[in-house]
């Protein structure tokens, strides 16, 4: 009875701190579920929606994490640190939040779509710098997974970035020592210290690290597939609505808590370590040692992994000279038990990331390894664990140059960078055999529209006319006012091409793109003419400040439904030169559509004008956008048209 009533307390108070965190999720800011990585990634790709990092996301995404690892799910507060900075970015990129009353004037300097998408880039890399506290590591999982267009402009600020982040981290960490800020600040900036001595590994060693590598890949490879489909799942319950996302999240947590809770009673009680610099049993919130209900003396192995922090779990694990601290079956329960729940906890209504669980996992069978090894080998069984980690990093989430350097700034392990770079790249060279990793994988199912940096083969048998969306609608260069505002209700179109035509030029000529944005900036100016005249623009500069043509941030801007004419105005005109791109980036219309989509996905585009081979005919042919370079509408297109192509 005492048993039962403790865990009642346990699994009760894991509940409630879940069921809040998925509440705050499903009423507030749906978008903060999850780790956030796959919609930076996109957003960063030039998928353009506002909730992914709205400053209703940030709270949310704060708050939840806390509580999510609070209520003692396996997921990790790393990946929601990625959106965390994202989202800080964005907000200091728009300018504020109007809606939230936080604006300050100066930041309207950046208000434009390449800046923001610097600060959003660097507000990423602050995240994993933060969490790992690895500065270096930060700047390149920007590069190597967050960011789709990389300048050298841009590896100084995020390195600048990340230096500020680790100087912070440094001074909170001086000021929080001797615990005043509970459990933060321990291991100072590198988290798991395993540099106290030099390891040795032979030719005997090699082999066990290819072995690793290969379990890795076919490990990672069976998450990324299992997860996919769970997902999937998921997407069906959370489309019902909040009570469904709440219930869902409020399923895991007790079974997440009948495992950590119920486990725990399947290891047996081991004697504490002779001459152990540690506390034996561990008492207090964290530790190596956890009791759990073993005689005086003794520990729980199982519950030393389980009752613990995360940190510290990673910790015991990682530890060196602690040959016979866990039992083998001990190591097995943990491993089937964070692999089966971490798949099951990323989908539910909660800010989590993936790293924890997958480093944790990857650490256990790494140990695995090394002790069934044990006198074969030279490397210790916690070196063994670093590199099992690594390889179901390289695994799941196909990074292999930032998570390297990432392991290696938590560990201070530099002597084990020759093991640790073979074990990445064998991992991600087998899970690649079996399907993508698992950022894009998610990205594809949460259908955005993300480019790749590559054309698919099939695209080279097509040319840029053929998939075009039409009908095609443009202005002339000075346009009715009635003309544009019916064009901006009935299509969503973010682009217009302007072709004057005669008597303002002697044929049809295409003078260039105009944003919708910009339509309506000039729109609510009302600086409308009777006559359908070209003027000199001075009027735009007169009436409008440097800033009026900016992007409005994240896509949140004016719409022509806050705009109401009079009749007489609809039948005014206004001229659209001063505010057209009059050297927008132009393609003929049987250019390959393979060479077309590098193109529009190098240069970072949101319109390509495809243009007409032969002159006399009208000087555009269409617009490509992203949408059009999506594979789902191409097939749509061509049925018959096939991939392998």
């Amino acid at each position: 009875c005492r048993y039962f009533t403790a865990f009642l307390a346990y699994g009760g108070c894991n509940l409630v701190l879940g069921a809040t965190a998925a509440a705050l999720c499903a009423y507030i800011a749906p978008a903060a579920a999850g780790s956030g990585i796959p919609e930076v990634k996109a957003y960063l790709n030039g998928v353009d929606a506002y909730s992914i990092l709205a400053p209703s996301t940030l709270f949310v995404k704060i708050f939840g994490s806390i509580l999510g690892v609070s209520g003692g799910f396996v997921l990790g507060k790393e990946g929601p640190m990625v959106h965390t900075g994202a989202c800080i970015a964005n907000l200091l990129g728009q300018g504020g939040s109007r809606k939230y009353h936080l604006t300050w004037n100066w930041l309207k300097y950046f208000k434009n779509d390449r800046d923001r998408r610097d600060l959003i880039t660097c507000g990423a890399a602050a995240g994993v710098a933060a969490a790992f506290r690895a500065p270096v590591g930060g700047v390149l999982f920007a590069l190597e997974e967050a960011a789709s267009w990389w300048r050298s402009a841009l590896l100084w600020r995020t390195f600048f970035t990340t230096a500020v982040v680790a100087v912070v981290l440094r001074a909170l960490i001086e000021f929080c020592r001797k615990g005043k800020c509970g459990l933060f600040g321990q291991g100072g900036l590198i988290m798991f210290d395993l540099s106290s001595n030099v390891p040795s590994y032979g030719t005997q060693d090699l082999i066990a690290i290819i072995i690793l590598g290969v379990i890795g890949g076919v490990f990672g490879g069976l998450f990324n597939f299992l997860l996919d489909r769970i997902l999937r799942v998921y997407s069906i319950i959370n489309e019902r609505g909040a009570p469904s996302k709440i219930l869902l999240t409020i399923t895991i947590s007790i079974i997440t808590s009948a495992c950590s809770y119920g486990l725990p009673w399947l290891a047996a009680c081991s004697p504490c370590p002779v001459g152990s610099m540690e506390e034996c049993p561990t008492i207090g919130r964290s530790g190596n040692f956890k009791s759990f209900q073993c005689p005086p003396g003794h520990y729980n192995g199982l519950a030393s992994l389980f009752f613990n922090t995360n940190d510290d779990a990673i910790r015991n694990l990682f530890s060196r000279g602690t040959e016979n601290e866990f039992h083998m079956s001990s190591l097995f329960v943990f491993f089937i038990a964070i692999y089966c729940l971490g798949l099951v906890t990323y989908g539910i209504a909660v800010p989590s990331g993936l790293f924890i669980p997958v480093i944790l996992a990857g650490a256990t069978y790494g140990r695995i390894v090394g002790t069934l090894l044990g006198p074969m080998s030279d490397i210790d069984p916690g070196l063994f664990a670093l590199l099992g980690a690594a390889s179901f990093l390289g695994g799941t989430m196909r990074m292999t140059v930032s998570v390297c350097v990432i392991l290696l700034e938590l560990t201070n392990e530099l002597h084990m960078l020759p093991l640790v770079m073979l074990v990445l790249l064998i991992s991600k060279t087998i899970a690649d055999c079996f399907n993508k990793g698992v950022y894009d994988q998610i990205v594809v199912m949460k259908g955005l529209p993300f480019m790749e940096a590559h054309a698919e083969p099939y695209m080279r048998h097509l040319v840029a006319s053929d998939v075009v969306s039409g009908p095609l609608i443009s202005f002339s260069g000075v346009e009715k006012v009635g003309n544009i505002v019916h064009a901006l209700r009935i299509t969503g179109h973010n682009g217009f091409p302007v072709v004057d035509e005669p008597p303002v030029s002697e044929a049809p000529e295409l003078v260039g793109l105009v944003l919708r944005s910009h339509v309506l900036v000039l729109l609510s100016g009302r600086n409308f003419m009777k006559e359908k005249v070209k003027t000199s623009g001075s009027f735009v500069l007169r009436r409008f400040g440097a800033f009026d043509f900016a992007k409005p941030g994240s896509g949140k801007g004016m719409k022509i439904e806050d705009l109401d004419f009079t009749e007489e105005e609809m039948e005014m005109y206004v001229d659209l030169h001063p505010i057209t791109n009059t050297s927008p980036y132009t393609v003929v219309e049987t250019m390959s559509l393979a060479k077309a989509a590098v193109l529009f996905r190098a240069l970072g585009l949101r319109h390509l004008l495809v243009v007409p081979k032969t002159p006399g005919r009208f000087p555009i042919v269409g617009i490509l956008t992203r949408h059009d370079l999506m594979p789902e509408h191409i097939h749509g297109l061509f049925p018959n048209l096939r991939k392998s192509h």
